[in-house]
């Protein structure tokens, strides 16, 4: 099973960490780990995708508080599981052990990056890693069938690094996920459908598996 308590606090080369991180870690971050995690399971298989470790966390994080009922209504508008969350505040311990750091914003990857911990190799908007991973060839990544999903994964991440500087995006705000904190449901669908397909190249990317229609 994909849960973020799985290993925690432990180092290991049998899982890779991806974390996600918006403001307040009770909307956008919440539907995108829970839809990550729906994502993964339905091409994996929990087994196959317990070494996916998928989290969230916010800069200004609500510390154990449900996410936002609006938030999810979208989760089960896709299948996604909602139950048993609670918010969390971005800490170091966070990004350490982190293999991956999408976020929601710029300014969420930015401040991500001032927390240290070497984090900027790893730390991506989601749109952002989005743009790069369709620019990756998947014949130049491990086989997750003989080489595993975990080094699969960390080749992802290294290939998207180093294609970084080279794919900008086409506009400023091209790689922002908006705040939809207190808007009607009809916001949060469109943003809910914003990150979905967001994700769905870099769970194909992380897999090799392209998600059954």
């Amino acid at each position: 099973m994909i849960a973020p308590d799985q290993g925690r606090g432990t180092a290991s080369d049998d899982c890779f960490r991806i974390l996600h991180v918006s403001t307040g870690n009770v909307c956008r971050s919440p539907i995108t780990e829970r839809l990550t995690r729906h994502a993964l399971s339905d091409r994996l298989g929990d087994l196959m995708a317990s070494g996916l470790i998928v989290e969230s966390a916010g800069t200004w994080g609500h510390e154990g508080a449900p996410m936002e009922a609006n938030a999810e209504i979208v989760l089960a508008d896709f299948g996604a599981d909602p139950t048993g969350f609670t918010g969390r505040e971005l800490l170091d311990e966070h990004v350490i052990r982190a293999d991956l750091v999408l976020t929601a914003t710029r300014d969420h990857r930015a401040q991500v990056i001032s927390m240290g911990h070497s984090a900027g190799l790893r730390t991506f908007t989601l749109k952002e890693f989005t743009r790069l991973v369709r620019a990756i060839d998947p014949a130049t990544l491990p086989d997750p069938r003989d080489e595993g999903v975990v080094e699969r994964a960390r080749a992802l991440v290294r290939a998207a690094a180093a294609l970084r500087g080279w794919l900008l995006a086409p506009s400023p705000d091209a790689d922002e996920v908006y705040d939809p904190y207190g808007a009607p449901i009809t916001f949060f669908r469109s943003i809910g459908d914003e990150i979905n397909q967001a994700l769905d190249p870099v769970v194909t990317a992380l897999t090799g598996i392209p998600a059954r229609h």
